[in-house]
């Protein structure tokens, strides 16, 4: 839930001029968006945040911020809790994270986002916060913005870990014992359906760290070392 240090954050950003009819939110526009918003923040001094220790709020609150500024650039609609995501009419959800623990939660709807990635695109914050105890106001230096394509969003260890087996002319079998040995959370039949699949379908490489649990923990590290060399289902917008 957030609190009104969210529309602080907002007044700290320069806002856009009113249009009588907003164009419809694109990718392209949210990326724009999320440059804009970031760099602007990064060079105002914020006094509601200094002394705030707590990551969550802070990144509870720049979220909100940037749903909001969002929403007097574009017509969209609204994230809602059914599909779980911020900008649902274009499968992107927001993640905003301190570099000191580059990491959140995502809900888990099945094994497969570990292999297949998560279903949605990701548009990653990553902020360094620090305070200037001269003029008792914080700082938001986002360090990254990174746009995480839906194709790569999947388990790395898991990824590479199966195309190494499929490289080495790994069969149904082979992929099962190694989903097994994974401990990936799904039950036998699930495990050999998806092994088939994997051999059809093999997977492209993902790029974040992905905990089993009934909740994802997601862990951003590779995803901000990768970006800024240009591999493919990575872009970092500010760069």
């Amino acid at each position: 839930m957030s609190d009104d240090l969210s529309h602080e954050l907002l007044a700290a950003v320069a806002q856009p001029r009113p249009l009588s009819r907003l164009p419809a939110l694109t990718v392209d526009g949210l990326k724009s968006a999320g440059h804009t918003f970031s760099a602007e923040l990064t060079t105002t001094p914020i006094k509601a945040l200094y002394g705030v220790t707590d990551g969550k709020r802070i990144g509870t609150n720049v979220e909100v911020a940037f749903n909001l500024f969002v929403d007097k650039l574009f017509s969209h609609t609204a994230g809602n809790a059914a599909k779980g995501i911020d900008f649902p009419d274009i499968d992107v959800d927001l993640k905003v994270t301190s570099i000191k623990q580059p990491q959140s939660s995502c809900p888990f709807r099945d094994a497969t986002q570990k292999v297949y990635g998560l279903g949605y695109h990701l548009l990653l914050m990553v902020y360094e916060k620090t305070d200037d105890h001269e003029a008792q106001a914080a700082r938001l230096d986002f360090r990254n913005v990174i746009f995480v394509d839906r194709r790569s969003t999947a388990d790395y260890q898991m990824t590479r870990g199966i195309d190494d087996v499929l490289q080495r002319d790994g069969n149904v079998d082979d992929i099962d014992a190694f989903l097994q040995d994974r401990n990936l959370p799904v039950d036998e039949i699930g495990r050999r359906q998806l092994a088939e699949r994997i051999v059809k379908e093999p997977p492209a490489l993902g790029y974040l760290t992905i905990s089993n649990a009934l909740q994802w923990r997601l862990q951003y590290g590779r995803a901000i070392k990768f970006a800024p060399e240009g591999h493919e289902g990575l872009e970092d917008l500010i760069a």
